[in-house]
């Protein structure tokens, strides 16, 4: 990860890359871009693009929809208040019931088509801000009912700042108004990576799906790749609901949320290469240097783990052409299956698939 080196307002030291502002008319709030949608950037397959992400975190109703107030009760100057979150809490609107999450986008891939993968690669996240909130809502996170205990939602401040070595670690106090606290690594990534649906209706930006969307996979920081079936000429990529940390779960409701400048590359394979290389993807497929995470979705947990098992018995096959017994003989006994999150309406599990036990196989 980039480590903070000061507030990056919009625009703020952006190198030669082609730049998507998460200004207002370039962001959508709630809803994902579907098939009918406008470009508001366009580039050529195995183009870097720098994007500007913005946190939902301070701009929501709950939290009184201006983060310059709600940031101020927690000591933060307004000149570290992101200009482009207060531009998007002023002058942009949720219709009730819509998803609470910001997307840039969307950028179009010349050449991408319907059955082609788009394979979108984060190259660098660094934080915008030098803090973050982590907030549990009525009748959300894993334990509905039980947390918050209190009437009110609970969004918490977290702080960021280096320890002793020079590591950046968020932290959190044991008790309210305490002096001691817990610190925590960082790893940011973008919960949401996906692609316009081929679909009259934008899609709530919740729940995720075969477009990708609010995917919440933690792998998928700095050099690791999330491959999305395309279902609209040029793709129509986006990215979005930045994180800089997150527990596999997200148990409750959402991890480290926090605003990240990210660079990231944009690939296409064509439908016979996906094919080659991944078989037939159902769901998105991440990937990093060391491990091929296929994924199940489903609003039923179980059914999820299911759907995760077959796509990697089907990975296997289609990559190595590994028997399915034998596939599912491998990944009993040498695969860790995890929860990507159960908070999102649909719950994700992601399987950890070690490259290097098929080295000697291609």
């Amino acid at each position: 990860m980039g480590d903070y080196q000061g507030t990056l307002q919009p625009g703020r030291g952006v190198d030669g890359s082609p730049y998507l502002a998460a200004d207002p008319a370039q962001v959508y709030w709630g809803r994902l871009p579907a098939r009918d949608d406008a470009p508001v950037l366009t580039v050529d397959p195995g183009a870097e693009v720098v994007v500007d992400t913005v946190s939902h975190e301070g701009l929501l109703p709950d939290q009184g929809s201006d983060p310059l107030a709600f940031f101020a009760r927690h000591g933060v100057a307004p000149q570290d208040v992101l200009e482009d979150a207060v531009a998007i809490a002023a002058s942009r609107s949720r219709a009730e019931g819509d998803g609470p999450h910001v997307v840039t986008g969307p950028i179009d891939v010349r050449g991408a088509r319907p059955g082609d993968l788009l394979a979108i690669t984060l190259l660098d996240a660094t934080p915008r801000v030098p803090y973050g909130v982590i907030s549990n809502r009525h009748g959300r996170g894993a334990l509905p009912g039980e947390m918050p205990a209190g009437p009110d939602d609970v969004s918490v401040f977290t702080p960021i700042a280096p320890d002793s070595s020079g590591e950046w670690r968020g932290r959190l106090p044991l008790t309210e108004g305490g002096e001691r606290s817990v610190s925590f690594p960082l790893a940011p990534f973008l919960g949401i990576m996906g692609v316009a649906t081929d679909t009259p209706e934008r899609a709530h930006s919740v729940p995720p799906g075969p477009h990708g969307g609010n995917i919440d996979i933690r792998h998928l920081t700095a050099g690791a790749t999330l491959h999305i079936p395309v279902q609209v000429e040029g793709a129509l990529a986006y990215v979005g609901d930045p994180h800089f940390a997150q527990g596999n779960g997200e148990v409750a409701l959402t991890a480290l949320e926090a605003s990240l400048r990210v660079r990231i590359r944009l690939d296409v394979l064509d439908a016979d290469a996906a094919a080659r290389e991944f078989g037939a993807l159902a769901t998105p497929l991440a990937a990093d240097a060391t491990h091929l995470m296929p994924t199940g979705l489903d609003a039923d947990l179980d059914e999820a783990m299911r759907a995760c098992v077959r796509q990697a018995i089907a990975l296997l096959g289609a990559r190595y052409g590994m028997a399915p017994h034998l596939a599912y003989a491998y990944l009993s006994a040498a695969t860790d299956f995890e929860i990507s999150q159960v908070v999102d309406l649909v719950t994700g599990v992601h399987a950890r698939i070690r490259r290097a036990d098929f080295e000697e196989v291609r």
